[in-house]
């Protein structure tokens, strides 16, 4: 499938940005299926979950232990980092970000925590401070893997990719509307443990203007959009051990739809690729 990481393997898997979306019955879950049985099903299907809800709510150790024993062995969760370490940064933030770091334990014993993402807003520019704040984070999480989301093209420059570098943190690519100040759609890898896209769909309309949130994420890439990311998708895989694919235009199903589209394009019928270098 291409270059791999000299002397080793490389995994690819393919998931989604949340799972308990009522609008996914019909395309991942039966109409008559409890809402108790989402995370199960979705689990049979896929190997990773980015959870989301960590972003809107400090997640309690409990809650995570739960998801977690709804998983098989070998399931991967990427826990998104709490608004108030990210977005609304202030004098909370530090105790915020202990007790974040407290809840993750029982997927760390479960062997179930793949990483965290730490997501930043349009608003965190390239500035000192912030870069000062980045290494603090990092430096926080320990051994875990960390991957890293600007929302800002200021960030998108070597001396951020070099800040993560050292860091040993992931620069999470992505694919979204090509507007002004957006990151652009470049498959960039600043860790040989982890490699990161998120697909957030190309609605340039209700990028910055919707009604509901979601709207924004109502996209629906074609086999040609997909297919023109599955050669950078194999370039990455020979830089970092594991590739995680991740698909956030989850309006009406669509990243269940584009997720089952990549992995047939990878040549894949699971969602998780082993491929083997020299």
């Amino acid at each position: 499938m291409g270059l791999l990481m000299k002397g080793g393997t490389s995994v690819i898997i393919i998931g989604t940005c949340g799972f308990s979306y009522d609008d996914w019955r019909e395309v991942l879950y039966p109409p008559d299926l409890d809402k108790r049985d989402y995370l199960p099903r979705y689990a049979s299907e896929f190997r990773a979950l980015e959870l989301n809800t960590t972003y809107y709510r400090l997640p309690g150790p409990h809650f995570l232990r739960s998801l977690g024993s709804k998983t098989p062995e070998g399931f991967r969760f990427i826990i998104k980092v709490f608004k108030g370490i990210t977005h609304e940064i202030g004098p909370e933030s530090a105790s915020q970000l202990r007790q974040f770091l407290s809840a993750l334990e029982p997927l760390k014993d479960q062997k179930k925590l793949a990483g965290v993402l730490l997501q930043f807003p349009y608003s965190f520019h390239y500035a000192q401070k912030n870069i000062d704040y980045i290494n603090q984070l990092t430096a926080s999480m320990g051994e875990m893997a960390v991957v890293v989301e600007f929302r800002n093209r200021q960030w998108f420059r070597e001396e951020t990719f070099s800040l993560l570098r050292r860091s040993g943190a992931g620069f999470c690519s992505v694919d979204e509307p090509q507007l002004k100040g957006l990151i652009p759609p470049e498959a960039i890898v600043t860790s040989e443990r982890i490699g990161y896209i998120r697909f957030h769909g190309r609605n340039a309309a209700k990028w910055w203007e919707y009604e509901d949130p979601s709207e924004r994420y109502d996209y629906l890439y074609s086999e040609d959009e997909l297919t023109i990311w599955r050669e950078k998708i194999i370039e990455m895989a020979s830089k970092a051990r594991t590739i995680y694919v991740m698909f956030n235009n989850h309006r009406g199903g669509k990243a269940v739809i584009n997720a089952r589209q990549m992995r047939s394009l990878l040549g894949s019928n699971g969602s998780t690729l082993t491929v083997s270098g020299g």
